[in-house]
């Protein structure tokens, strides 16, 4: 018995050591808390019917607004347009109530609200990195963001056209 309370305690500690997550790929690039390898995909944002308020705005939220097509991100309690009017044309609605709180990584619960919460005090999300991802992505969908490693930007693609973001 007492082995496996010290066996339990050493994978506990473990586990929340690690506090990093690499999506296909077995390790994780510097303090990244969340990290995608080199590809030709992206994040797709949420698309929201209309912009959340109160405590499910949080500072740091990215989405595509559904009202006027523009992909926004929370900035200092205030909505910042992202991208120019976009076309959610060729997109799929998701038509099915949610259910659950999202996910949360890098802490067992959060004031934040969202599909997906990442929190951390020193780790940071790293972007899809995609090598121009206007000339690699085929057919990139309204809300998708990534990281161009050919320009050194945030791009966002809002349904029409890519927006750059240094």
């Amino acid at each position: 018995m007492k082995k496996i309370i010290i066996a339990t305690i050493v994978l506990l500690g473990f586990y929340t050591i690690k506090g990093q997550v690499g999506m296909g790929k077995a390790s994780v690039d510097g303090d990244a808390i969340l990290d995608f390898p080199l590809s030709n995909t992206g994040i797709i944002l949420p698309i929201v019917e209309a912009l959340p308020t109160g405590i499910a705005a949080s500072n740091g939220t990215f989405l595509l607004d559904k009202t006027d097509n523009i992909v926004k991100m929370r900035e200092n309690d205030l909505w910042v347009p992202l991208s120019d009017a976009g076309s959610l044309t060729g997109t799929m609605p998701n038509t099915s109530a949610e259910q659950g709180g999202g996910v949360i990584i890098g802490a067992p619960s959060s004031p934040a609200q969202g599909v997906l919460v990442l929190e951390s005090a020193s780790r940071a999300l790293v972007l899809p990195k995609v090598n121009d991802p206007v000339g690699s992505m085929k057919s990139p969908i309204a809300g998708t963001m990534c990281y161009d490693t050919v320009s050194k930007t945030m791009a966002v693609f809002d349904g029409v056209k890519w927006s750059f973001w240094k």
